[in-house]
């Protein structure tokens, strides 16, 4: 009876085996073929592909061919290539294998306070450094400390960061990224070549969509293509973001600039041009009826704000001084707005106020 009963057991035991087997294969397949964002799927792979920023990828190129690298300070505006371009670099001069001994990257969501740039930062910056690499190529003698969003820091830590750099000059260099170069204190910048990093030109953003659109088989207007530059303010990351986002929506068809409006959040220029007849109208209640709708509808008053500003700016129906009190009043908002006040109620005193300029 005991034979009978670990006979079926004994058999059984084997295939659920060769069923996990077969499941972590497929999981491992799966591994292989796992989706990855675009942004990272095609960020810049080595120097020469970063767009657009031919001053750091000029000296970055020199520093590549043998001579020294200094401290650097990148600043610009977001979707740049800031981050892009320090660790194409750093992964042309020391490797794959060296890549993660060498570099050491803290951005705003790792703690970055006094105790961590005294102990972690500090820690890896007296390492010593080899000059091989298992390639046979020269490997420079230095590693990097890669501080991303650099503005977050609080001066305190900035502080302790400066005597480190000094300390350790012979064998770390380090890369300060930031948006605001004013957040930065003086001592440090001071010890860094500093490099701006320019808004992408609409010809070079156009360009990259297209390679993408076309590496992915995505199908795409020439005027989505535009609208999607525009919209996006000369960040490339953001950009590719939202042509991923509109493939996703539309499966396959072809991506419109209709398509691009509602994945990026922009509001109409129907609405705003309905929001602007209403304060023309000069019936309170009319208008008081399409803010209430526009918020509803759940757009941002923030993103109005913007549109808005650009509209009034570049409007020949107001004046110079109408134009100068409405954008004054928009930057009221604004602020307001960041500040965390109702959004209805700052919707409703910035109609009121144009409504009053165009009666």
């Amino acid at each position: 009876m005991q034979a009978f009963l670990k006979g079926p057991s004994s058999i059984s035991s084997k295939p659920p085996a060769a069923k996990e087997r077969s499941a972590a294969g497929s999981s491992g397949e799966g591994n292989k073929l796992k989706p990855v964002p675009w942004v990272e799927k095609y960020r810049p792979k080595n120097v020469d592909e970063v767009a657009f920023q031919d001053e750091v990828v000029a000296v970055l190129k020199k520093s590549l061919e043998g001579a020294d690298l200094p401290n650097l300070l990148f600043y610009g505006p977001p979707g740049t290539g800031k981050t892009s371009t320090i660790l194409a670099a750093a992964r042309e001069l020391f490797g794959p294998e060296l890549f993660r001994q060498r570099v050491l990257e803290l951005n705003a969501s790792d703690e970055r306070g006094i105790q961590v740039i005294r102990e972690k930062v500090k820690a890896f910056a007296q390492l010593t450094a080899s000059g091989s690499r298992a390639d046979g190529k020269v490997c420079p003698p230095f590693k990097i400390v890669i501080l991303d969003e650099a503005d977050s820091m609080t001066s305190a830590a900035q502080g302790a960061l400066r005597r480190t750099m000094e300390k350790e000059s012979k064998t770390t260099r380090f890369c300060l990224i930031c948006n605001y170069i004013s957040r930065i204190i003086e001592p440090l910048t001071s010890r860094c070549s500093k490099f701006r990093f320019k808004p992408l030109s609409d010809k070079i953003q156009q360009q990259r969509l297209l390679d993408v659109s076309e590496k992915e088989n995505v199908k795409i207007t020439s005027e989505a293509v535009s609208y999607l530059v525009k919209v996006s303010d000369g960040d490339l990351r953001k950009a590719i973001t939202y042509l991923q986002s509109a493939t996703r929506l539309m499966g396959g068809k072809e991506i419109t600039e209709k398509t691009v409006t509602e994945i990026a959040g922009v509001i109409p220029r129907e609405t705003i041009d309905g929001l602007l007849s209403a304060c023309s109208s000069g019936s309170f209640e009319k208008l008081e009826t399409v803010a209430k709708n526009l918020i509803n509808e759940g757009y941002a008053v923030a993103q109005l704000v913007n549109q808005l500003h650009d509209i009034v700016v570049e409007s020949e129906d107001f004046s110079d001084k109408q134009k100068s009190i409405i954008v004054e009043k928009l930057a009221e908002v604004d602020k307001c707005l960041a500040d965390g006040a109702d959004e209805y109620l700052q919707l409703i005193s910035l109609c009121a106020l144009v409504m009053q300029q165009l009666t």
